[in-house]
This record gives C-alpha cells, structure tokens and sequence, in this order.
C-alpha cells in the first residue's frame, strides 16, 4: 500500500518518515524530491512525479513491501494519479506546524534564500493544505488548474467532507518532541495496515468505483 506523508515545507515529513522505516517491517522509505526538482518544477510536474511514485509503490507491493513517501503532493493528487486505483490501499497524514514555527524552521534551514513573499506562499500552501484535507470541495482548483492532462479528478471532485473514503490523518508537530510524533507516526502506519488487512481501510482496492458512503462518527 501506499502510506503518505504530505504537507508544506519545515512540518518534519521527512524526519518522522525516516524514523518511522527504521522500526517497520516491510516499509520503504523515500521523498518525492530526491530523485531532484528541475528549475521550473510546476503543477504538471508534481502531477507527473505523483504518477511515478504510485507506480513505484506498485512495484513494491508486488515485492509485499509498503510505501512510505514523504512530499507535498495532497489526497485529491494522489487520488487523481492515472495509476492509483492498482493500489491495494491508500493512506494519508498531514504533518503539520503552526505558522510561526514552520516561518522560524525555513529560516534556519535555508538562511536567506527565502524572501517574504516566498515563505507567505509557503504559509499559504500549508493553510490550504489543513482545508483540502477537511473538504475535497475547498478551492479544488488550487490544484486542478493547469494540471497534467492525465489527471483523473473526477474520482473525487464530487465527494463531500462525509464521505468515509476522503480521510485524512492531522498529526500537528507544534511544540511536541519528535520522539512522541515518531511514535505516533507508526501507530498510523500499523493502524492503516491493520485495516487493510482487516478489510476496513477507505481506500481500499475499488475505492475509486464506489458510491457515496458517509464517515463513521467515531472515525
């Protein structure tokens, strides 16, 4: 299955992620980036690296690996991708940060490479991030708009915020020491793979060809 951890820049994807595949089984690790970002790297770009990491967690769920992919690509991308509903399951967390705190971490970890204009953008992407994770029918056009021609958005753009299937997991990294948001990081990763075994995971094979079903209360 594909376990993925998305959101703005400085939340810590990449470090939870890290920690999390030294304690799993059967769980590859990898960042949507490190393969490079050329200059110029648009929408149809994420949406064609989008497609290349759903086909590699194909080829590691054939191998019976899980993959866990760090990267700002949202649900509606992922569930977009032309190569998605192969997938025997999918999962999404949205790491997040306050804004203060993501403002402090790209200003030690990139010293004056970004102006004020670029990390309000950054803070911009992250508030639409918490939305679109809330809603699928909040400003799908942020992503929809001049996106890869192979997109398939009609799998969701009709969904509500109660449909069972459009959940994603908020873990906030605000003020909390990184071991305990490791250690929650796996409790996601074993519960959605307990669920997909389980036959209880939203996302699960066929996903894309059922009807509405509104989220469980408890859920």
């Amino acid at each position: 299955m594909l376990l993925k951890l998305t959101g703005s820049s400085c939340s810590g994807k990449t470090t939870l992620a890290c920690a999390v595949g030294e304690r799993l089984e059967r769980v590859a690790v990898h960042d949507f980036d490190e393969l490079g970002v050329p200059e110029g790297a648009d929408r149809r770009w994420r949406n064609r690296m989008t497609e290349m990491w759903v086909r590699r967690a194909l080829e590691y769920q054939d191998r019976g690996v899980d993959l866990l992919l760090t990267g700002q690509s949202p649900m509606g991308e992922v569930l977009a991708s032309p190569s998605a509903p192969l997938l025997d399951g999918i999962a999404v967390c949205l790491v997040d940060v306050s804004d203060e705190v993501r403002r402090d971490r790209l200003t030690m970890r990139d010293s004056g490479r970004w102006d004020a204009p670029a990390v309000d953008a950054f803070l911009g992407w992250a508030a639409w991030h918490r939305q679109h994770a809330e809603d699928p029918r909040y400003r799908p056009d942020v992503i929809i708009d001049d996106s890869w021609h192979r997109m398939a958005w009609h799998r969701w753009t009709g969904w509500t915020a109660d449909d069972r299937r459009w959940r994603t997991h908020l873990l906030d990294t605000t003020n909390q020491p990184v071991a305990e948001s490791v250690d929650q990081v796996e409790q996601w990763v074993t519960e959605q793979r307990d669920a997909l075994r389980s036959d209880c995971l939203p996302l699960s094979r066929g996903w894309s060809d059922q009807i509405a079903t509104r989220a469980d209360h408890d859920s």
